[in-house]
């Protein structure tokens, strides 16, 4: 026990150093120190690495006792191949960083738990060999439900043909892990019940990053934050389902934050019917569609001080049809974006788009093939404000809807430069019509354009 050095200097307080070493020792003596066998971490009996052999056994054997007596159970470099390993409430598994690896052997499941409480993996490697799970029983080399008190740290999971990690209603942490050749999600949780994503770094994966799902709409509260994520392919094809760094989808109030993603077939992070989702400060660059997207049933998104480059579009804010509304898109970055000429619709290359309920502010976008920033699509337009942002090279400033049942929308105190076919205009489902509004504001109405600067 730590004493306070005035405490013991104090004789006004009527206490000698000797009754203070009495107190300090009676103190000790009531808190009795655990038995030797639960403070020191377990070696592993009969266990032989690089042994070529299927080692599931003896490396149950070794997980289930050191559980039972509440020890970390460490294990020694080398290869161990195993498969249909089940983790205890409590285990803690630990290995030589970088030199341990658990081997998948083949067989219906590799690394399992359920109500698993406290459990701890740290500082190993889990290969998955590229060999093939049964989906029944688990979805991920590492497997895990309604797991409490969870930390995953410092773990390399890599040659899944599933998922790397799979967590349900889980509630920890999972990071420092590095989650590589997976063929689908390199971490996929659901339902999850206060779950930290942090600073991992997650590439070549078949068809998404990370995933923070719900089977149905609710509170979420994930946070995903300093993740690096990179090469995620879109394989089981789509139109956005698949091909995602982050994808959110029906878990509200999840931050999405800090983030570093690369080289994605669709989107850097996809909120679909995630409400109250926080998207700020993300960097992301060379994504095939949409960079940042809250679409579909969701209400409530911040999309904030983003830095995207090279997509096919910046942010889209959509889908007021099915209820998607309420967002302030500010101070992002978004610049080099392109149009995908080989669609036949779906071209983009604008750089912010928004429905209903949404302020626009504070952005800068530079380089955009179509518009800087498109307000509505047909009647699906309601309560907008777009205001002190800077469109650089575009073709259009600003489009707005101009079907006779959208709502109302201000547009003001914006900056354009080099803006080929006008500053703001209205439009028909991305048709542009009419005079350029910035240059000849119109009267009073529902579309009010003032105080705009081109040059």
């Amino acid at each position: 026990m730590t004493f306070d050095r005035r405490l013991l200097l104090t004789a006004g307080l009527g206490v000698t150093a000797s009754a203070a070493a009495a107190l300090a020792a009676g103190r000790k003596g009531a808190e009795a120190p655990p038995p030797a066998d639960r403070r020191k971490a377990m070696a592993p009996v009969g266990l032989a690495p690089d042994d070529p052999r299927d080692q599931s056994l003896a490396l149950q054997a070794a997980i289930d006792e050191a559980a039972s007596r509440a020890v970390p159970l460490v294990l020694p470099a080398g290869t161990i191949r195993a498969s249909a390993i089940v983790l205890r409430p409590g285990t803690r598994l630990v290995g030589a960083h970088g030199a341990t690896t658990l081997a998948y052997a083949g067989g219906p499941s590799f690394l399992t738990a359920e109500g698993a409480k406290g459990l701890t993996i740290e500082d190993l490697t889990i290969d998955g060999g590229s060999l093939a799970l049964d989906p029944e029983a688990a979805e991920a080399v590492l497997s895990l439900d309604d797991c409490t008190a969870l930390a995953i740290r410092n773990v390399t999971v890599t040659r899944s043909l599933l998922d790397g990690i799979r967590l349900t209603r889980c509630a920890g942490v999972v990071t420092g892990c590095s989650i590589s050749m997976v063929s689908q999600a390199a971490i996929a949780s659901t339902d999850a019940q206060g779950l930290d994503i942090v600073a991992n770094r997650v590439a070549h994966c078949g068809n998404n990053g990370i995933l923070v799902w719900r089977e149905t709409p609710g509170d979420d509260g994930t946070i995903v934050s300093g993740n690096r994520i990179e090469h995620i392919a879109a394989r089981a094809g789509g139109s956005g389902e698949y091909g995602n760094g982050i994808n959110v989808w029906k878990a509200g109030g999840v931050l999405v934050t800090g983030n570093r993603i690369l080289d994605c077939a669709f989107t850097a992070v996809r909120g679909n019917s995630a409400s109250n989702i926080a998207i700020v400060a993300n960097s992301c660059q060379r994504l095939g569609e949409v960079a940042l997207y809250a679409e579909f049933a969701f209400e409530g998104a911040v999309i904030s001080s983003n830095l995207v480059e090279d997509a096919a579009s910046g942010i889209e804010v959509t889908n007021f049809n099915e209820g998607g509304r309420l967002a302030v898109v500010e101070g992002n970055l978004i610049r080099r974006l392109k149009r995908r000429e080989w669609e036949a619709e779906d071209k983009r290359g604008d750089g912010i788009g928004v429905e209903a309920d949404s302020v626009v502010v504070g952005n800068v976008i530079e380089d955009a093939p179509n518009a800087g920033i498109v307000v509505g699509w047909g009647e699906f337009m309601r309560n907008c404000q777009v205001a002190q942002n800077f469109v650089r090279n575009a073709r259009y400033g600003i489009l707005v809807s101009s079907h006779a049942s959208a709502g109302a929308c201000l547009v003001s105190s914006n900056m354009f430069a080099g803006v080929k076919d006008g500053a703001v205009r209205l439009m028909d489902r991305g048709t542009a019509l009419g005079p350029d509004l910035a240059l000849a504001p119109p009267a009073a109405g529902r579309v009010s354009v003032t105080g705009n600067v081109v040059s």
